[in-house]
Order: C-alpha cells, then structure tokens, then sequence
C-alpha cells in the first residue's frame, strides 16, 4: 500500500510541474529577438533612414469627393498647393466598419460589426495617444518614415475608394511619379485587397529609396483593447507560412526574418492580421517597437525590393477579423468574395503540440453537442458526461483493482517482511504473486494518468476556442466561458494581498467543495487509516484551488462535473461491487477460523 501511495503523491506532483510546462509552451512568454546574425538563418539588415521626397499637387487635379466627410481641423502642411482638408471615407459591409483617411490614405479604425468590446465593437487598429494609422506607405525600407501627406480622394463605388498623390524624385524636381493606393472590400468578407501602383511615366528610370521601394506596414496592434498580454486572457504569434508549413517567427526591430512567404500573420487569443502580399518578392519584418499609450505593440511590415522599372503595380490581400475555423477554412475551399483556394488561414487557429489531435476531437464534439442545444455550457457539460461515458469501463476496472488489491495486501506485506533484507529478491516474488494472482498493479492508476492529457487538452480548448468567446452560460454570473467568472468585482487598482486576485469567484470554491467531496466518496478503506493519503485527500483540492483561480469558467464547469459525475460513477460501482466485497470478507473471515481451528501436531517425546 506504500508503493500506490508513493505513486499517487508522484502523480499528484506530475500534474502540477506538467500543468506549468504546458502553459509555458502553449502560452510562452513574449520575447524582443535581437536581429539575428552569425550562422543559422540569414537576414538582410535593411536602411535605417530613406531620402526626404517632396510632395508635387497632380496637374489639373480633381475637387475632393463629395461623398467623403471633411475632417474637423484644417491641416497646415500643404504648402505646394495640394489638398487643404482632410478627409474622411468610411466603408461599411455587412461585417465592417472601416473609417480611411486621406492623410496617407491610410486606416484608421476597423471595427468587427458581429463582434463586441464591452459596449462597442471590436475595434482591430488599436490607438494609443495618438491616433493610429494602419497600412502605411513610407519609401524606403524600415526605419522609413510613414507619409502623412494629404492625399486626393477618389470614392470609386460604395465598397471601393482611391487615394492618389504626385511626388518627385530626390535632388530631381522634374522626374516626378504618382503614387496610388486602392482599396476593394466586399460586402460579406473580412478579407480586403489593397493595389499600391507607382507610376514614373518616363520621367523615373526606376524607384530605390535608400535601398527599397517602399515599406507597407500594419500597426500599432490589432483588437480587442487589453491591459496586458499576459498569456493568458491574450497573447500576440508571429507566423509565416509557406510550402505547407507553418513556422513561428519572433520580432526584430531591423531585420527581414522571411523572404516571400506564401502569408504572414499576427495572431492574437481570437483575432488576425493576415498579409497575403501578390508579388514575386518581398521581405517580412515583426516588430514591436513601442507607442506612447500602446501596452504592447505588434508590427507586420513589407518591404518592397527596388524597382527598375518605371512603372509598378502591386497587389495585397488582408485578412483583419476573427480566428474563427469556419471562417478561415473560406479560403480553402473557393466560398469567398475574392474565389481564393488553398490558402490554409486555418492554419491561424490551429494549435500545435502532441495533445493536437487530441483537443481537435474534443472541439470537434463540443461543436457536435452545441448544435443539439444553444447554450456552450450545457454542450460543455454533455461533452464532460462522454468522457465520463468512454472512460466508464476503466474506471470500473480500476475500483476492482484496487478491491483485488485489498486482497493481495496481506501477502503482499508478508513477503516485504520475509524478504526486508534482499530487495531483489522480494521484487521477484512479488512480480510471481502479481501473475499468480492475476493481479496488475498499475491498473488501479491508468484512469488517473489517462486523464491527464484530457486535461491540458480541455485547458486549451476553452482557453482558446474562438466560439466560447463571449459565450454566455448562465445571465448576470457567467457571461463568457472563455474567461473567469465573478460574483464580485474588485476596484480597478486593487488587488488582494498575497493573492493577486482582482476579483471574488464562486467557481473555484465550488470547484474545491467538490474535489474535497470527491475525495471523501472514493476513497478507499485502506486510505482512510493511511495519514499521507488523508493528507493528499485534502492538500492537493486546496493546492488546485488557487492554481485555478483564474482559469476560464468553462474549464471550471468541466471539472466540477467530472467530479460530480465520477462520484455517481463511483456509487453505482460501489453496489455492484458490494457483493463481492462480501464474499471476499466471508472467505478472508472463513480463512482465518481455519487457520485458528488446525489441530497442532503432538512433539514426540
């Protein structure tokens, strides 16, 4: 009995360390990456600064659009004659709200109309104090600095606007080019195409601007707003794609650390950036070079080569909304306003590890279960009675173990004791009563350490489930699955001492009263007169209690019914099994009144 209680205090620490390792490898903390050099993976620094370029007014230019809305505040740095106002386009699909403005003709908000921040849309360009401007045009290569020019509105058609510009050559007034930037959204897609062209007439040989064309960034930092990327309520990857492989790169301030890659990304907990740049070359570069009034910034930037050719046009897609499978796995099978296929955006959302395949079935059958009811809780809890369902026949198989292990016992103790001073012999005998017996010692753990990758498996499936987010289980308690619930809100700069927490939970305590309660109906006879396996009874619930404090609710759910499911298993078991625990305490009691009543032999004299 020594031996299953070391192992269970084993596994009982196995959890714990494992618990962190897996958090530290599915949720890692965010590292800066110095440019990296030497031997590995080559990259290619890139300029620091380009040349100034002079704005020019295009000839005989047209008035701004009237259907455009002129900003509050007239600018003061048009001095050549170019656009005095700024002016604001907002696009509207059936998914999107987007505001462009032709100060760069750039983005300055994207909100996700079926999707919400608190009182407000998700809003996926995130301003800290100033406000921000996403998919930049600076000429040149990083480092460049982004145009903030006036640019002339073109309002093509309700989902398509123009953003066009003249400007000359460096230390060349006469060579002068058109810079042009076209957006095309459609009416039910998160996915827009940007055309930049570049248009030197036969003035300009060809465009190089400190040794690249011009940089296109996405920046600051994508939606929704958060206090801090702690790996846990959010996090921010960096992914390439090509070949069919997905890799995962880190930041670098300087650097190009992808060449032409088939797309690139910035993913959060459930929300995307996606470039898909049309070109035969081009660099990918990360950053996170800090905002004033930005957490945590989180850059993807493309650099465009030099051209040698006068003109240029040049195509880009982007995908700017949610990590949502359905959604994604569009652009694999054609079911999109721009008829892309193979693309593998899917490749976004799905995890990486050995538990895989595992947390992909059990997504799978949490969806199956969401369809036969509109509630996620209630398909979290009919998810937790299939487990309970599968792993019934082990769970029997165990409680006859351990009941088949109280009969071993006795001879058991007797061979430790005959055999105290020769450990390898008592492990010989011991492996012939176990087959003698028919007697399997690990048996009576298998159901724990099965369970175990179920658990990390369901962690990450409720941690990063796209559809749990802000999925309601039960009004005015739990709200969203996907984050912990509250039954009292602390004030915004106050934490509990010692403890950290922000809030009061109801989940976690009712998570321990069923955990200690769990403990108490299954265990065992022999545990009840054990002091370390009382102590494991009582010390690990508490243990847990504070490690999941502030786990997603619907985590939570699960394990309180798993507890409460196991405890109904385990009473049936109980009567089923309560026969036989008879019949083996009637022959242990008969064995014994033989043992006693055996007539001894009279010593001859």
């Amino acid at each position: 009995m020594e031996k299953r209680t070391l192992l269970a205090v084993v596994l009982s620490i196995l959890v714990l360390v494992v618990f962190y390792m897996m958090q530290g490898i599915f949720f890692p903390p965010r590292q800066e990456a110095p440019p990296r050099s030497g031997t590995g993976q080559q990259v290619t620094p890139l300029a620091d600064q380009s040349p100034p370029v002079t704005e020019q007014a295009p000839p005989n230019s047209p008035p701004p659009d009237t259907n455009t809305a002129a900003a509050a505040n007239q600018t003061d740095t048009n001095m050549d004659g170019g656009p005095e106002w700024e002016q604001r386009v907002i696009i509207e699909t059936e998914l999107l709200k987007v505001i462009l403005s032709s100060a760069g003709g750039d983005v300055v908000s994207w909100k996700l109309k079926a999707h919400k921040d608190n009182d407000d849309f998700v809003e996926m360009v995130l301003s800290g104090n100033n406000e921000s401007h996403a998919f930049t045009i600076a000429f040149g290569g990083l480092g460049a600095q982004p145009l903030s020019s006036l640019f002339y509105v073109n309002r093509i058609s309700e989902y398509s606007v123009e953003f066009y510009r003249d400007f000359s050559v460096p230390n060349n007034e006469a060579a002068r080019f058109r810079l042009i930037k076209r957006y095309d959204f459609k009416p039910r897609d998160y996915m827009f195409e940007l055309t930049v062209s570049l248009d030197g007439g036969y003035t300009v040989p060809g465009f190089n601007f400190g040794g690249s064309a011009y940089t296109l960034s996405f920046g600051p930092q994508i939606g929704p707003h958060f206090e801090k990327l702690d790996n846990r309520y959010d996090y921010r990857q960096y992914i390439t794609f090509n070949s069919q492989k997905r890799k995962t790169e880190k930041a670098g301030e300087s650097a190009i650390i992808s060449t032409n890659p088939k797309w690139a990304a910035i993913s959060g907990k459930y929300f995307t950036c996606i470039a898909i740049p049309l070109l035969a070359q081009y660099g990918i570069n990360f950053s996170e070079k800090p905002e004033p009034g930005i957490p945590s910034a989180s850059r993807l930037n493309i650099i465009r080569p030099v051209l040698n050719s006068p003109r240029a046009i040049d195509i880009y897609r982007f995908y700017l909304g949610p990590k949502n499978q359905d959604v994604l796995n569009a652009y694999n099978n054609g079911n999109n306003g721009f008829g892309i296929t193979d693309m593998q955006l899917i490749e976004v959302a799905n995890t990486r590890g050995i538990l895989s395949p595992l947390e992909k079935f059990l997504k799978w059958m949490l969806l199956v279960f969401f369809r036969l009811t509109p509630n996620y809780g209630i398909a979290i809890i009919l998810l937790t009675l299939f487990v309970k369902i599968v792993f019934f026949p082990l769970t029997k198989k165990s409680s006859e173990a351990t009941l088949r292990m109280q009969s071993v016992a006795p001879k058991i103790k007797e061979l430790q004791e005959k055999y105290k001073d020769n450990r390898q012999k008592m492990n010989v005998e011991m492996a012939e009563l176990y087959k003698k017996e028919g007697y399997n010692p690990v048996s009576g753990c298998l159901p724990m350490l099965l369970q175990i990758p179920i658990f990390f498996a369901m962690y990450n499936l409720f941690n990063n489930h796209f559809d749990l987010r802000g999925a309601m289980f039960i009004p005015g308690w739990i709200p969203d699955l996907s984050l912990p619930e509250s039954i009292l809100n602390f004030p915004p700069d106050f934490r509990l001492p010692l403890l950290g927490w922000t809030a009061l939970r109801l989940l976690p305590f009712i998570y321990l009263g069923s955990q200690l309660l769990y403990g108490k109906v299954t265990q065992t006879p022999d545990q009840k007169s054990n002091t370390q396996m009382k102590m494991m009874l009582y010390v690990m619930p508490i243990v847990f209690f504070f490690i999941l404090y502030d786990v997603p609710s619907g985590l939570l759910i699960y394990w309180i019914f798993s507890n409460l499911l196991t405890m109904v298993q385990q009473v049936s078991i109980n009567k089923y099994l309560a026969p036989k625990r008879a019949a083996q305490a009637a022959a242990e009691a008969a064995k014994s009144a033989a043992m006693v009543n055996v007539p001894r032999k009279k010593k001859k004299r």
